[in-house]
């Protein structure tokens, strides 16, 4: 059995799904008619309304950074926990990124990319592998404070990071949080403990949302797109493959479908492509993304691309994206990989 169907269903995939059959729909339970109304067209928006005939009426609140139901209210009293994760083949397969709410593949010296994994709805028992952090990071968890935990860096990334709005884990603090397995090598065998990352945090607020979703019976528009290659450099393109039967886009790195070491095939819900000025650090390096400012983007959703813009007008403001109409650009509910692109580079997208 191939490792794509051996990874089926993912638990984050299922959660979509879930919500899809769920949203604006009007089931029976028991008997007792019941109207769900999917609320989270806007930013703003953080539940679904139940209304049981004739009086009764529960809300069931949204996960921030994935606008599916949070019916335990277990996200609303978590922060944001991002985890810097090593992108390289020495480090497949990585763990925990099938339950991560929102993932950023960022440039990093040498064309490498790595990922930036936000947890906020699910704490996984292994995260990783963990590596060093990059400014760019200092410009991701901005807007959504919380948790970063990485594993050192140079003196001009620690500076960057220094100055966000975040509790900081590294391996010398992280204690138990986090660990080395002996079955890899180093450096690739850094990982962590997601509930006591979690634990580091100060007080219990969720991060704001970072998107809009649409409701499930509204139009996706924008054109048909069956994949998009993504031309990171080098070795890193990724190949993004719509599953209609799955509602995910199955992602393929280095010719090969990333399976987590779980076993679960990474399918999220969007890839949201930010086309973006990478600059080179003076005295650095490395260089980082400019995430300040505007540019062109393009979203990948329930088998469409719909093109937009994205525009940042302060570090610790969530970055608005919008269509090119000037509407909000509007997610399906589920997990978010967000892409950052260099600026000139073309995606390569199959109708």
């Amino acid at each position: 059995m191939s490792a794509r169907h051996a990874a089926r269903p993912s638990s984050m995939r299922r959660r979509g799904v879930l919500v899809a059959l769920l949203v604006a729909a009007v089931v029976v339970v028991g008997g007792v008619v019941v109207a769900l109304e999917h609320r989270s067209a806007s930013p703003g928006a953080s539940a679904v309304t139940t209304t049981v005939a004739p009086t009764t009426t529960t809300t069931v609140p949204l996960a921030p950074l994935t606008g599916l139901p949070d019916p335990t209210g277990w996200a609303q009293h978590h922060p944001a926990l991002t985890v810097k994760i090593e992108n390289t083949p020495e480090a497949l397969p990585q763990w925990g990124l099938d339950q991560a709410d929102v993932v950023y593949e960022e440039i990093v010296n040498g064309g490498i990319t790595r990922l930036a994994a936000v947890f906020n709805s699910h704490a996984p028992a292994k995260i990783g592998p963990i590596r060093s952090v990059r400014p760019t990071d200092a410009q991701i968890v901005d807007p959504l404070g919380g948790i970063f935990a990485f594993s050192g860096g140079a003196p001009y990334a620690l500076a960057a990071i220094a100055a966000s709005p975040v509790d900081q884990v590294q391996e010398a603090t992280a204690g138990s949080a986090m660990y080395r397995d002996p079955t890899r090598v180093a450096p690739h065998n850094l990982f962590g403990v997601g509930s006591a990352l979690f634990a580091f945090h100060g007080a219990p607020v969720p991060p704001r949302p970072l998107f809009s979703y649409r409701r499930a019976s509204a139009a996706v528009g924008g054109a048909p797109a069956a994949s998009v290659v993504v031309p990171f450099p080098s070795i890193y393109p990724v190949t993004w493959t719509w599953d209609p039967v799955h509602q995910g886009w199955d992602r393929t790195l280095f010719g090969q479908p990333v399976v987590t070491g779980t076993g679960v095939r990474v399918a999220p819900a969007n890839v949201l492509v930010m086309w973006v000025t990478y600059v080179n650090g003076v005295g650095t390096f490395t260089s980082y993304a400019n995430l300040q400012g505007s540019g062109p983007v393009a979203l990948f959703t329930r088998g469409r691309e719909v093109l937009g813009t994205w525009t940042h007008a302060s570090p610790r403001a969530a970055i608005v994206y919008r269509t090119r109409t000037g509407s909000t650009l509007a997610l399906t509910p589920g997990q978010t990989w967000v892409e950052l692109l260099n600026a000139g580079a073309s995606l390569q997208v199959r109708k």
